[in-house]
């Protein structure tokens, strides 16, 4: 059976994450997950561990001290789903909006041929919920700027609903992800295009968290934007063996 895990960060997530875990473990396929916690001082990370009681061989989690970043928690994670031998390597936020029933169609896209499985906000209309107006253009013309400067043929280019078979994590240089922010999201995606593995993009609808606070700011779109330009000079050389 192929060996599946699910990477959560989390920063004060009490409301969701045993919630977004019982999902995720209530699914077909025996996923495992691994939580990427960064010091919440709302006892998330109590949650999880009173958890692994219930789940010992599924649930695990690496606690970090303090916040460092979105990009460094995948990162983290990525090298320990690597180090675990995972065939198939998820990204997923604790809130919710992502849902957990989408995990199997990212995987079975995955499993016949694609490299990297997007669920996609984009690719078939806009398909957001609960979202303001104006954060809802701002998004979507995001991924149209970063679509043009990069010349990357992916709609959301900003997701981070995602499955990676190992092959391309192992092959991308995890330690020259230069973006740590939201930036991340399209840095990994344009690594990989650029190596020449194939992109699919799953139609999802993206529901905007119910419960808990949002990690969203003015400064993420900031990094984004000038990040992409300096990306698009760069050279993408796969990771020396």
């Amino acid at each position: 059976m192929d060996r599946k895990v699910v990477i959560i960060p989390t920063y004060n997530e009490k409301e969701n994450i045993e919630k977004i875990i019982r999902a995720v473990f209530s699914l077909e396929g025996d996923y495992h997950i691994l939580v990427i916690e960064d010091g919440s001082p709302d006892g998330t990370a109590d949650i999880v561990k009173r958890l692994q009681k219930d789940f010992p061989e599924r649930l695990f989690m690496i606690q970090r001290a303090g916040k460092q970043g979105l990009g460094t928690a995948y990162i983290t994670g990525f090298k320990w789903a690597i180090a675990h031998e995972y065939d198939y390597i998820f990204e997923m936020d604790a809130d919710f909006s992502h849902n957990p029933d989408d995990l199997p169609k990212l995987y079975r896209t995955c499993k016949d041929g694609a490299d990297l499985a997007i669920g996609s906000r984009y690719c078939d209309g806009i398909s957001v919920i609960n979202w303001p107006i104006g954060r809802v253009i701002m998004s979507y013309y995001a991924s149209v700027y970063v679509r043009t400067v990069l010349n990357m043929k992916v709609y959301d280019t900003t997701a981070g609903f995602k499955c990676y078979r190992r092959k391309v994590l192992e092959t991308i240089d995890l330690d020259n992800v230069r973006m740590k922010g939201y930036g991340f999201q399209i840095e990994m995606k344009y690594s990989t295009y650029r190596l020449g593995f194939k992109i699919v993009e799953v139609p999802i609808i993206f529901v905007d968290r119910k419960e808990g606070t949002s990690k969203m700011s003015s400064g993420i779109f900031g990094e984004a934007f000038w990040g992409v330009l300096r990306m698009r000079m760069r050279k993408i050389k796969p990771k020396k063996i």
